[in-house]
């Protein structure tokens, strides 16, 4: 940009208001000075007047007008304002030019610096009629002097270079403003441009799943965006101590201080929480030395080893499927036909039996191992999950037994995430059946409760799946999501351990619980809606 394509202003800026005030407090400064001349007499001693009386009414006519300006027009609200006064302001001090006997008054001092001030308001050709205003009227009042005093002829050259003066300190501050104003124009672009890069900065830090805290030598938060907050289950870190909010994330920052090259280990902010992975960067504030902590959520990580694990377990599985169902198949059927044997006596009828009982139990076997992994992968979809559950409830007690009982109880307005209909049906089908199964072992009427919250904590939904059965001993608890882990004689020990599978591959999360009321309830923490795309 030029400084000639400069657009001239139309109204005063901050800065030029201050100016002109500075400019009538120098007009009311002159005023007074010239007053104090005349009042005390000196006005004959110190200057040659070619005109006392009119000097004495133009000085007091100066000082009257520019306090009554000072304190009618504080702010000019137009460049026309401005120029009107300069030229007013000039036109007075030329009449008290002409009435103090011309350049030997020092007058035309004035009358420069007023040139000079009024031109860093105005612009261009407008500042510069204003110096024509002076400088013409320093010429013509010494031409009208020199006609009723001779002397006053020895006065043009003074008049000319006043004149010329005039000229030169309205060009010289013009292009100085316009330097100025070009110099302040870009610095305020950029503070413009830094004030948008800091708020883009700010808005993507916030945005960010990426949990990001910044900590002080003495480990307190002196930053923390959105997704620290949503990691850590906390709200409002910001000027609070690391050790109160995560002692796990204290640990492993201490460990890394100590040993910056080991790698931290990943740890759970809170209970049914995501499992974070957190890393650690020193950062130099002048002499203070922060730290800069990173949390990443690594579910969708684990979601996909465990794909990875599944598919292994896949190939693995098929090969032994295939080697076992055949000569499996064939010790089934020789056991039928050996049953349907008329000579066959009791006894071994009944370990014809067993062998029987056993190969369908075997196949049960192999069938879930095969449809673990076979099962494809999950293709979560939005679900309003109370309006999912009373569909599930209703299609389940249709085709329930009469002495079964699903109750079903919704706490809240929408609850939504995102999972897999087919696969959270197989889950659910499955903890009901289990359900009610022991429930039914315990009681004449088998009972299970479906409650649906949102969790206070952490803002996630929560389906609880409660049963009025035994329940599960203690010592046994930490077992039963294990593969192959039963405590029926005929269970295969798979079903809870496909249903967390599931869970774990929709980033949901199955857990344990003993229910007050004895029984069992199993909790199903599901993602949040946006969680997965």
């Amino acid at each position: 940009m030029s400084t000639d394509t400069l657009p001239a202003p139309t109204a005063l800026s901050a800065q030029g208001r201050r100016i002109f005030r500075l400019y009538s407090l120098y007009r009311l400064l002159i005023g007074v000075a010239l007053v104090v001349l005349i009042s005390s007499e000196l006005d004959d001693s110190l200057l040659d007047l070619a005109r006392p009386e009119l000097f004495r009414n133009a000085s007091w006519f100066y000082l009257i007008l520019n306090t009554l300006i000072a304190a009618l027009v504080p702010r000019p609200r137009s460049m026309v304002q401005v120029f009107s006064l300069a030229v007013v302001d000039v036109l007075l001090l030329s009449c008290l030019f002409f009435a103090a006997g011309g350049t030997p008054s020092g007058i035309a001092n004035l009358m420069v610096v007023s040139v000079a001030i009024s031109n860093i308001l105005l612009r261009g050709r407008i500042g510069l009629l204003v110096a024509a205003v002076a400088a013409i009227g320093l010429i013509y009042l010494t031409f009208y002097l020199s006609i009723s005093h001779p002397q006053a002829s020895s006065q043009f050259v003074q008049a000319g270079g006043f004149g010329a003066l005039c000229f030169a300190a309205a060009l010289f501050i013009q292009g100085l403003s316009r330097r100025l104003q070009l110099s302040e124009t870009l610095a305020e672009q950029r503070a413009a441009d830094v004030a948008n890069l800091e708020a883009l900065n700010a808005q993507i830090l916030e945005r960010m799943r990426t949990g990001i805290l910044v900590l002080d030598p003495g480990n307190q938060i002196l930053l923390a965006n959105n997704g620290a907050q949503t990691l850590l289950g906390k709200e409002n870190l910001k000027g609070r101590a690391l050790e109160s909010q995560c002692r796990e994330l204290l640990a492993s920052l201490q460990h890394w201080l100590a040993n910056p090259t080991l790698r931290p280990q990943s740890l759970q902010a809170f209970a049914n929480g995501p499992t974070l992975q957190p890393s650690f960067v020193h950062l130099q504030r002048g002499s203070q030395l922060n730290t800069l902590v990173f949390l990443e959520d690594i579910s969708q990580i684990a979601q996909q080893a465990q794909q990875l694990k599944l598919a292994s377990l896949g190939r693995l599985t098929a090969g032994i499927a295939h080697e076992i169902r055949n000569p499996l198949g064939a010790i089934s059927h020789a056991a039928q036909l050996l049953q349907e044997s008329e000579e066959l006596q009791g006894p071994d009828r009944r370990l014809a039996q067993i062998i029987q009982d056993h190969s369908r139990r075997m196949n049960l076997v192999i069938e879930n191992v095969l449809q673990l992994s076979r099962r494809r992968q999950s293709e979560p979809q939005l679900l309003d999950l109370k309006y999912w559950l009373t569909r599930f409830a209703s299609e389940f007690r249709s085709s329930s037994g009469p002495n079964q009982t699903l109750h079903l109880s919704t706490l809240g307005s929408t609850l939504q995430t995102r999972m897999d209909p087919h696969q959270l049906t197989q889950v659910l089908t499955n903890l009901v059946e289990n359900g009610l199964r022991y429930s039914a072992q315990k009681n004449a009427q088998g009972q299970v409760w479906l409650k649906l919250f949102r969790d206070a904590e952490s803002d996630l939904p929560i389906l609880e799946v409660e049963d009025d059965g035994e329940g599960v001993p203690p010592e046994q608890v930490h077992n039963i999501f294990e593969p192959f882990f039963t405590t029926e004689s005929k269970g295969t020990g798979l079903g809870l351990y496909i249903s967390r599978e599931l869970c774990e591959s929709n980033q949901a999360r199955l857990d344990y619980k003993p229910r007050e009321q004895g029984g069992s309830c199993f909790r199903i923490t599901f993602a949040h809606p946006r969680k997965l795309s």
